[in-house]
């Protein structure tokens, strides 16, 4: 899985693309998190529209920097998900918890 992090105003956002799955993907995702969260970041949006498969490793790993954030004081979004990812989302009853939202304006108009 690839990461490419920019900053739109006061959000992070993370576009991802490949699977996320557990191993190098997951372990990376919290690496790039971890970096972010060390240098102050506390306002993450993680674009999903290039993840074209999640496992309970990925979604452990979203679930882990929302609550983490959540402690921070900051927010966490997700958006763009592909319909197989965002089913995966929705069985878990995670897709209004981490906040998923159907693409990157209205992430960013939750923040």
């Amino acid at each position: 899985m690839t990461i490419n992090i920019r900053t739109v105003d006061q959000v992070t956002i993370l576009d991802l693309s490949g699977s996320f799955k557990a191993g190098e993907a997951e372990q990376g995702f919290r690496n790039s998190v971890g970096e972010l969260l060390s240098a102050g970041v506390n306002h993450i949006a993680v674009n999903l529209a290039g993840v074209s498969f999640l496992d309970s490793s990925g979604v452990g790993s979203l679930v882990h920097t929302f609550l983490t954030l959540k402690e921070k004081g900051g927010k966490f979004k997700v958006f763009a998900a592909s319909k197989q990812v965002a089913l995966t989302l929705r069985m878990v009853r995670l897709d209004k918890v981490l906040g998923l939202v159907d693409d990157e304006a209205t992430a960013l108009a939750g923040f």
